[in-house]
């Protein structure tokens, strides 16, 4: 969905959701190239980072559910991913009171794990904050 110039004017922040399918099976078990993603991706975000990313490994009694989490905090937000390795899958979420370039994010994400399709979402977040 495309927004007006006002529309963004508005925004007290934008949130990108990105659904990756059948993602390379390379990096979705692996908590250091997650790491590095996250930090990476801050770059391409333009954000300034809080602390680093965390990136965890869900707990094996999660059956259907394994695979990592990771989050950084931004100062203007944050940013998170979800890897699923059973399915091959991950899910991202970018979200920034800064406005940043969608096809920047998307572009890194299939470079990095290869997805054989994505799914986009994009929202404007607090249009009655100002």
């Amino acid at each position: 969905m495309a927004f007006t110039e006002h529309e963004k004017q508005r925004a007290f922040g934008f949130h990108l959701m990105l659904d990756c399918y059948q993602c390379s099976p390379e990096h979705l078990d692996d908590i250091d190239a997650c790491y590095r993603f996250l930090d990476e991706l801050v770059e391409i975000v333009g954000a300034n980072k809080q602390t680093q990313p965390y990136v965890f490994r869900t707990p094996n009694d999660f059956a259907g559910k394994e695979g990592l989490s990771g989050w950084v905090p931004l100062v203007e937000s944050g940013i998170s991913l979800h890897t699923l390795t059973v399915s091959n899958f991950i899910s991202l979420d970018v979200y920034s009171c800064k406005e940043f370039s969608i096809e920047y994010i998307k572009g890194f994400t299939r470079q990095f794990f290869q997805p054989a399709e994505i799914e986009e979402r994009f929202l404007l977040r607090g249009l009655k904050y100002y």
